[in-house]
């Protein structure tokens, strides 16, 4: 496979993304190049009027029995955040400060597991500096720039930009020059198969989507 760069739209909100962060390795060692791209959650579900999986009561149920039975499964310890939904701003922001992609997907890894794997709560400022020093970083410095003007804007526009090229959740995989979205923790297998070459009839697919909708639910 030709190396390519797989953007990978993700907020430690979303316990998918923990999943699918954690998971990357399988991505890496198919020769991918994958770049972590910090996204508002709740930027996405406002963009394109959605709610979120936790705020429908059957979809909050059964979104953490699968997160948890799949974790199991993976082998993963699972703690989860001290309350969920929570606000990631601030440790999206801390991601977004970092210039280096390494170091920005590093950080954005750290945070994910630490509230998912150890229940950090990543609302709490001394938390986050605590885990930036520990994965490296001045968590200091990174907390005093997520709350410059310019990173807040950073981010917006990032996630702004994300909405804008169908990106509607988290996490989502895209391949730079490509068109294809791949959302979801379970989609992992579906991006390898297209990063071989693979791909669905474009023609058959248009024409499908250009079909006028028999029925419309009332709203």
């Amino acid at each position: 496979m030709t190396a390519v760069t797989v953007r990978c739209y993700a907020d430690p909100v979303s316990p998918y993304a923990w999943l699918a962060l954690r998971a990357l390795e399988r991505l890496d060692a198919a020769g991918a190049h994958v770049t972590l791209v910090p996204v508002l959650f709740a930027g996405l579900l406002n963009a394109h009027g959605n709610l979120g999986p936790a705020e429908v009561e059957a979809k909050r149920r059964y979104l953490f029995r699968d997160v948890m039975r799949e974790a199991a499964r993976r082998g993963l310890p699972f703690a989860g955040p001290p309350g969920h939904p929570f606000n990631p701003l601030t440790a999206l922001r801390m991601c977004t400060a970092i210039d280096d992609a390494a170091g920005r997907r590093a950080l954005l890894v750290a945070f994910t597991c630490a509230a998912w794997e150890r229940g950090d709560n990543l609302m709490d400022e001394d938390t986050l500096v605590r885990l930036a020093n520990g994965a490296g970083f001045d968590g200091a410095a990174l907390l005093a720039a997520a709350g410059t003007t310019a990173v807040k804007a950073a981010l917006t526009a990032a996630t702004a930009q994300a909405a804008a090229d169908g990106v509607f959740g988290v996490p989502t995989f895209r391949v730079d020059g490509d068109d294809d979205l791949f959302w979801g923790a379970d989609r992992i297998d579906a991006l390898l198969w297209r990063l071989r070459g693979n791909d669905v009839d474009r023609g058959l697919l248009d024409a499908f989507l250009a079909r006028a909708p028999l029925a419309q639910r009332r709203r």
